[in-house]
Formats: structure tokens, C-alpha cells, sequence
């Protein structure tokens, strides 16, 4: 779930009492991570998930009976994913379960503000009538994550770091993967040089840039930036290309096309000053291998799940887990 707090604050909106039920711990093969989250409310409305099937049923009683009491508090239960609960992972999930009355509805939204921000981590420990207190951490999230500390309280990540993404290029692939990219960590920069290329609606996660010199965007790209060029020219793509290159400043840059393409760009590069290994740091053709389409829709997917896999890889190699800290209570 992105927005936990902001979910939270609108479901208080119209709920005396809702249910927040976090995985808390994980050990083993889990249909979800720790940091996984779902919202409840009494009526049964329900957003996100901590994993499906029985686990995510027997959460959901729990929590709505907890609901019932009409207080803040905070409960932990334990589930071996066994024949006993008619699952077959074999893992270990351990689930905290808090309840929140409207009467908190003013931490909550706060919350959501410092969430909305770029991440937030926050320690937690259980009050006697208050239910779980939550102290925001200077610390920023890398990844979201619940495990419980050596001194018992319960640390938390909410809203993971986004990558930026510069997309240049509004066509029809263009098109596709903005709208594939929408609910996937990315905050999405889309650049093109026709104002009139672009849909009427895109995802919040997009910000639009119309300009006669796409290249020089990239001067602006913060350490560690995805670029992907998709343009109408191979001209601006090559303009494009080069400044992403000769930045040195990016983590990913794509380049649709074939590998007769990059073949003619790797040489153009050189000529215009290029060595020959960054002459050759670019990902063309892009997408993962496998799927053969040119639908569109299919490109998209395919290199929505590149990005995914590099963004992972970039993490781990700077030290930040692809998959959030796992801690297990006994």
C-alpha cells in the first residue's frame, strides 16, 4: 500500500474505529514481506494486502473484532502457513493488528503529510487506552518495513524512496509505459517537444515537460535517475542519449530500438567524443528477453519489469535490501 496514512485518514472520515494489520515479522516462504500492510474497516472494506487466502481471512476476523471494542489498541498473532491453517508456504508470519478511533484522526493526517514526503520512518510502542504511539524518525525510508528493535518497540518505514524516471518520448510506447509505471515506485518526469502529444489525464506520479531541448533536461537528473528515450527522431534520441551518457550521473538509460540501432549509436557516440566503454552504457534493445510483441501494452510490460529488476539491483549494491528488514517475534 503506498499511502497507509492517507488511507487511514479517509477511512476515518467516515468510521469511528478502523484496523491497520501489518506484518511484523516473516521467516521462511511468506506470500508477503514484512512492512506489508492492509486497512479494515467494521463493514468490511478493505485496502491492500498482507498475503491472501486463509492468512488474510483469519487477519481480517481478528481485526474485526478488535473493531468492536471501539478502542485504540494493538495485538500481535502468529500463523505457521501449515496444513492447520490450509496453506502450504511452510513460513512464519507474524501480524501486529491496530486499532484506531477518530479521535486520533489528527495524528493520522499528520502523519500521512510526513508520509506523502518522500518516506517516513517512525519507532512505536504500546500505551495502556492509547494503542500504538508513533514518534517520527529522522532516519529516511529505503523501503517499507515493520520489525520489532532490542528494546522492543516496533520500527517502522512507510513509503518507499521513488526512483526518478526522465521518459522522452509521448508516442504510443511512451503512452503505455506511464500508465504501466503508475502504481510501481517511479516518480515519472515525461518529455516531449508537442504539447498536443500528451493525454488530457496522466497518473499523479507524472509530471509533464514540453520543450525544444529534451537533451538538456538531463542536466537537472539527481544521482541514480532512470532514463528511457523513445522519441519521434533518431536525432533527438542520439542528442538525448549523449548527454545522458556524458552525465555519468545516471543509474539506467534505455533506448528503444533494435541491436542494429545501438550498433549505429554506439559509433556515433565515439564520434562525438565518447570512449568506448561509455559509448556502450546503455540498455538497447530494452525490456526484459521473452516477450516478442510489439503491442505497445507488451513493450511496456516488459520494460516496466527491466526497470523494476535494475532499481532492485541498485538498491542491493548500495546497501539498501531489495526486500525490507525481517525481524520475527517468538
Amino acid at each position: 500500500m503506498r499511502s497507509v496514512f492517507a488511507t487511514l485518514a479517509r477511512c476515518l472520515a467516515s468510521n469511528p474505529v478502523v484496523a491497520l494489520v501489518t506484518v511484523v515479522g516473516a521467516r521462511g516462504s511468506t506470500p508477503r514481506e514484512a512492512g506489508a500492510r492492509m486497512v479494515v474497516t467494521a463493514s468490511g472494506d478493505i485496502a491492500g494486502t498482507v498475503g491472501g487466502g486463509r492468512l488474510e481471512l483469519e487477519a481480517i476476523e481478528t481485526a474485526k473484532a478488535l473493531l468492536a471494542t471501539g478502542t485504540d489498541t494493538f495485538a500481535t498473532r502468529d500463523f505457521a502457513l501449515g496444513p492447520s491453517l490450509g496453506q502450504c508456504c511452510g513460513g512464519h508470519v507474524t501480524l501486529g493488528i491496530e486499532t484506531i478511533t477518530a479521535a486520533r484522526r489528527g495524528d493520522i493526517e499528520a502523519l500521512a503529510e510526513r508520509e506523502a514526503g518522500g518516506g517516513l520512518m517512525t519507532s512505536a510502542t504500546v500505551r495502556p487506552g492509547a494503542g500504538l504511539v508513533r514518534v517520527p524518525l529522522d532516519e529516511t525510508a529505503a523501503a517499507a518495513t515493520a520489525f520489532f528493535a532490542g528494546d522492543g518497540s516496533l520500527v517502522e518505514a512507510f513509503g518507499p524512496r521513488r526512483r526518478r524516471l526522465y521518459l522522452f518520448g509521448a508516442g504510443h510506447v511512451g503512452r503505455a509505459l506511464v500508465f504501466a509505471l503508475a502504481p510501481l515506485p517511479f516518480d515519472v518526469i515525461w518529455v516531449d517537444e508537442r504539447r498536443d502529444m500528451f493525454p488530457a489525464m496522466v497518473p499523479q506520479s507524472v509530471d509533464l515537460v514540453v520543450t525544444d531541448g529534451p537533451a538538456t533536461i538531463i542536466a537537472d537528473a539527481p544521482p541514480g535517475a532512470f532514463a528511457l528515450i523513445m522519441t519521434h527522431d533518431h536525432g533527438v534520441d542520439l542528442d538525448i542519449l549523449h548527454a545522458a551518457l556524458k552525465s555519468g550521473a545516471l543509474g539506467y538509460v534505455g533506448l528503444i530500438g533494435s541491436a542494429t540501432k545501438r550498433a549505429r549509436f554506439e559509433s556515433r557516440l565515439r564520434t562525438l567524443g565518447l570512449g568506448p566503454q561509455a559509448s556502450c552504457e546503455f540498455r538497447c534493445p530494452i525490456g526484459v528477453p521473452g516477450i516478442q510483441s510489439k503491442e505497445p501494452a507488451m513493450i511496456a510490460a516488459a520494460v516496466a519489469a527491466e526497470l523494476l529488476i535494475e532499481d532492485e539491483r541498485i538498491r542491493a549494491a548500495d546497501g539498501v535490501p531489495s526486500k525490507p528488514l525481517i525481524a520475527a517475534i517468538s
